[in-house]
């Protein structure tokens, strides 16, 4: 006996879902739209952590700047740029994420202080093909 689709539909007893083909092709569509998406979101990233270090660095510098103004010295450390209020807090590095990582410059006159300029401890090279350290 065959059933029809209206006696199935009585007894209640359909068949509804997806086929295995059906969840094949929309798995096969998202793996590409991931395939394409996933390199952009990446390199963003890391365009958004060079530019992020690159201001760290730019706001750094100028509160050596203005600290040398002020008292006519660098800084012993990075933790005078806080403790005297040129910097709330000392910022990340965000290649390597810690605060620990940055590279002090002292001046020509170790009489002047200790920080006359910071670079980044992060290895390797930014997009443009320049190294982290030479920021």
């Amino acid at each position: 006996m065959k059933k029809t689709k209206q006696a199935a539909m009585k007894t209640g007893k359909t068949h509804r879902g997806f086929t295995l083909i059906e969840l094949l092709v929309t798995l096969v569509i998202v793996a590409t739209l991931l395939t394409l998406a996933a390199p952009r979101y990446f390199r963003s990233v890391d365009k958004s952590r060079e530019a992020v270090l690159k201001e760290n660095l730019f706001l750094m510098r100028e509160a050596v700047d203005k600290y040398y103004g002020d008292n006519g010295r660098y800084p012993d450390n990075l933790g005078d740029l806080v403790t005297r209020k040129y910097l709330r807090r000392l910022p990340q590095d965000p290649i390597t994420e810690s605060d620990t990582t940055w590279v002090i410059v002292p001046p020509s006159d170790p009489a002047t202080g200790v920080v006359y300029d910071i670079r980044s401890g992060a290895p390797g090279a930014s997009a443009s093909g320049a190294p982290y350290s030479e920021w």
